[in-house]
């Protein structure tokens, strides 16, 4: 497996009254984090100050009906969104003390993010599709950033595809291709937003020996799914159910 070393940088800032950093082997820990949005039918309270702890190295499916609030989280893990209470830390980093344009730095080196429809510019080839991250990042030199590129592209066996346009290229080789590019700035996590939702049930099987593979070499993934079966590959599932965690369930590796 391609492994290509990254110091990560620190962005540190003030942290919330009452809250504490994670232990070192955390990866991510949310601390009562509540979500609340005003609506015209009142508030609606998306996440009702949940707590979660995710060692470095998991792989955690996170499931639940439909507004459960499984984007919710997805979201405050990517610093899409920020909590309305409560502290998320990822990756030692204190995410909601960030301005925004702290935030775009920080998670363009520290999070991949893996869409279910793969969101791969139609104008540009795959691998500068992959190249972009490196590109916002300036992580690399120009060079560098095509070597890496083609390497990822080798790793997710798109080699020969490198090339071309994405739409000459079927579903799951686009999301392959996606895959790749999440891992351009060699991020600790991964996160996956029904990652399979346009897959058939064959592809879908190899993106999760591929995710599989990522885990043992040592990444962090998080992924939403409404796929039981899908869920159950993961070493861990977190079921949502009105903003509140429901259900933790951890299965013995094989």
């Amino acid at each position: 497996m391609l492994k290509i070393p990254f110091k990560h940088r620190q962005i540190n800032g003030a942290r919330s009254n009452g809250h504490q950093p994670p232990r070192s082997a955390q990866l991510i820990e949310l601390q009562q984090v509540g979500k609340h949005y005003q609506t015209a039918a009142g508030l609606f309270t998306a996440l009702a100050g949940i707590d979660l702890h995710v060692d470095q190295g998991e792989f955690i499916a996170v499931v639940g009906k439909s507004g459960g609030g499984k984007s919710t989280l997805i979201n405050m893990l990517t610093g899409i969104d920020r909590p309305t209470t409560g502290a998320i830390y990822v990756d030692q980093t204190p995410l909601h003390t960030l301005s925004e344009n702290e935030m775009a730095v920080w998670r363009s080196k520290h999070i991949g993010i893996v869409f279910q429809f793969f969101q791969l510019l139609p104008t540009l080839t795959v691998v500068e599709n992959v190249m972009l991250p490196m590109d916002f990042g300036h992580l690399y030199s120009f060079g560098e950033r095509e070597q890496r590129a083609r390497a990822l592209l080798t790793q997710v066996e798109l080699a020969d595809h490198a090339d071309k346009l994405p739409t000459a290229m079927s579903g799951g080789q686009q999301q392959r291709a996606a895959i790749a590019r999440a891992l351009a700035n060699d991020p600790p996590l991964i996160v996956a937003d029904e990652p399979t939702g346009n897959l058939d049930s064959k592809t879908a099987g190899a993106m999760l020996n591929l995710f599989q593979q990522l885990v043992t070499g040592g990444k962090t993934i998080v992924m939403v799914t409404h796929d039981p079966d899908l869920a159950r590959q993961a070493a861990r599932t977190i079921t949502l159910a009105d903003g509140e965690i429901v259900g933790d369930e951890r299965r013995l590796a094989a």
